[in-house]
């Protein structure tokens, strides 16, 4: 009894201690890195704030551009789902988890801080650990996999990116946790021809339904799932020559079925209305040729490895990022025959083997939905490495098995070998294998650090960068223009525009949102407008003006406009300065090209 307790406490301590490491990482550095246009879209629908309020086809001054940004007192939850259905495409429940997380801090200058919007998101985040512990045992009814399960998560560089998003990624994270922890007990009285507890059952559907309500992604979840059980449910109906559906210990799995779907249908519209809009039409790629082909898979493999491994791969000297992307692949080349191994010994038992053939069919079926869309649907869903989060607790766990099972290998070996082995040789087995497992969690570890120093898992979108150019180039009055399309766009030059706010002695510039409509000749005619009412000399920063060359830079010739940087190309964006040093012979009216 009394070793049982100081087990007991052992294991209490060391999940602790991931915990304390997982929170320790996801809060390092939190803010430092710049806010980019999803962080922005959920700052102003959390607050209950609109991007309608924006004004468009003129140039506005930076606060104008950042008012959505501040807290309006007015602004209830019924804003935040009232905007956020009529502007973005996200279900709502982050948005107002969010709302109200935001109220225990304050706002200095009326504006949101970085760190006070994504602590939320790092919490949850930290909050996927114990819960990764919990679905480790019972997958496969052992303590040492739920330990080496939570330690992975913990320090996963895919997961501290996650946590550090401003983005509803944690939490249905959170929710896949808990809902794959339902489908293993579903799945071990499956097997036993049991019951599923009532209380489960409806804990199941509540987390499905919640998951849904948090990312649509999550039906990714759900379909990977059904897969799980309906290729257990054929398992068992080959094995009993029968049909398996009708007996009494399916009869709960229907009504899972039944409440799930009914928490998802509500969706639906929703769901229709989103597809072909112009916020999701940068993942459908419809033009692959030759090699493209292979795109999504080397995508999605290079995904999968940073859920274990990453090093400085967006540092900035060249040779580090090549020298680091060798180094990924040769880890991943030494790591996977290690963990497929081990997967091999947990296959061995009957309860371990269990948790192989489910979070294995589970991680396997959400691939391949994936990939049907990626390919079938023309939606490359491997592009964006951030929504692997519908199937990235599976894969922790299934590490944490793979691994674990080196552990304790000598062990196993004296207790299955018929042959008799040499203690020394079971010692070199049981220190060697126990290293490995040691090494592989410190270079996990390593891998969280890059992306808490920013030197991989960088923002999607670097508006630092561009304000930098702008300090450097510009001493005259400043007008940054871009195109049009959706709030997108305002949230690439409210990160331009805050970093330079936050910068003591920069430029005040001015900003222009020329709406882009079906007619190519509008953004330049709104464009046109504006430069012929600036004054001169000014430096004119164009952004993202990926169009028709020839119509743009004949009416920058004719608005006296020279170029006076090369064209530059940082994530998210494109811009190159004009000067526009005097004004035209005669006045240019502004024409209505539209």
């Amino acid at each position: 009894m009394k070793a049982a307790a100081r087990n007991n406490w052992l294991h209490i301590l060391l999940l602790l201690l991931w915990i304390g490491i997982g929170l320790s990482l996801r809060l390092t550095n939190l803010a430092a890195k710049p806010l980019w246009t999803d962080e922005f879209s959920t700052i102003v629908f959390s607050l209950g704030n609109s991007f309608l309020q924006v004004p468009l086809d003129q140039p506005i001054s930076s606060a104008s551009l950042l008012e959505p940004l501040k807290l309006t007192p007015t602004a209830g939850i019924e804003s935040v789902v009232r905007n956020l259905f009529r502007e973005s495409n996200h279900p709502p429940l982050y948005f107002l988890l969010t709302h109200f997380w935001l109220k225990l801090f304050p706002i200095a200058d009326g504006f949101v801080s970085a760190w006070s919007i994504r602590s939320l998101s790092a919490i949850i985040g930290v909050a996927t650990i114990p819960a990764t512990f919990v679905l480790g045992w019972l997958a496969f009814r052992s303590r040492l996999v739920a330990q080496v399960a939570a330690a992975f998560m913990a320090v996963s560089p895919f997961g501290i990116y996650l946590a550090q998003e401003a983005r509803h990624y944690t939490l249905p994270t959170l929710w896949v946790v808990i809902s794959l922890c339902c489908l293993v007990v579903a799945a071990r009285r499956l097997r036993d021809r049991e019951i599923l507890p009532l209380g489960v059952c409806i804990i199941w559907i509540v987390i499905n339904g919640l998951g849904m309500a948090t990312h649509y992604f999550f039906t990714f979840t759900l379909g990977a799932e059904a897969i799980v059980i309906a290729t257990l449910g054929l398992v068992q109906s080959w094995r009993e020559r029968g049909i398996w559906y009708p007996s009494s210990h399916w009869q709960r799995m229907w009504i899972v079925a039944a409440g799930t779907l009914a928490t998802s249908l509500i969706w639906f519209p929703k769901l229709q209305d989103i597809q072909g809009g112009e916020l999701t039409r940068w993942i459908y790629q419809s033009d692959r040729v030759g090699l493209a082909w292979l795109e999504p898979l080397g995508q999605a493999v290079a995904g999968w490895i940073t859920m274990l491994y990453l090093l400085p791969i967006q540092a900035e000297e060249q040779t580090t990022v090549w020298v680091s992307g060798a180094i990924l692949v040769l880890l991943a080349l030494w790591t996977v025959p290690k963990l497929y191994r081990g997967l091999k010994v947990q296959y061995l038992d009957r309860d371990s083997r269990l948790g192989v053939m489910t979070l294995g069919t589970f991680v396997a079926g959400a691939i391949v939905l994936f990939f049907s869309i990626t390919y079938f649907f023309e939606a490359d869903l491997t592009s964006a490495f951030r929504y692997n989060f519908v199937y990235f607790p599976g894969v922790v766990v299934l590490i944490g098995a793979g691994v674990a099972s080196g552990w304790n290998v000598a062990t196993r070996i004296a207790q299955t070998e018929p042959v008799h082995v040499p203690s020394a040789l079971l010692s070199l087995l049981r220190i060697s294998n126990r290293r490995t497992v040691i090494l592989i969690w410190l270079l996990s570890f390593i891998g969280a650090v890059t992306v808490v120093l920013n030197l991989s898992y960088q923002k999607t979108h670097r508006p630092d960068l561009v304000a930098d150019a702008i300090r450097q180039e510009s001493q005259n009055p400043v007008l940054v223009a871009i195109p049009y399309q959706t709030h997108g766009q305002t949230g690439r030059l409210m990160g331009v525009a805050l970093d330079l706010q936050q910068s003591p002695g920069s430029p005040e510039p001015l900003f222009l949102l020329a709406p882009a409509t079906q007619n190519p000749r509008s953004v330049i005619s709104t464009l046109r407008r504006a430069v012929t009412q600036a004054p001169r000399p000014l430096d004119l920063w164009l952004i993202n003006f990926d169009m028709d060359k020839q119509p743009l830079e004949e009416m920058l010739n004719q608005q006296r406009c020279a170029a006076k940087t090369k064209s530059q190309a940082v994530d998210g964006y494109r811009y190159r300065m004009y000067r526009c040093t005097q004004r035209p012979p005669r006045a240019t009216p502004p024409q209505d090209d539209e």
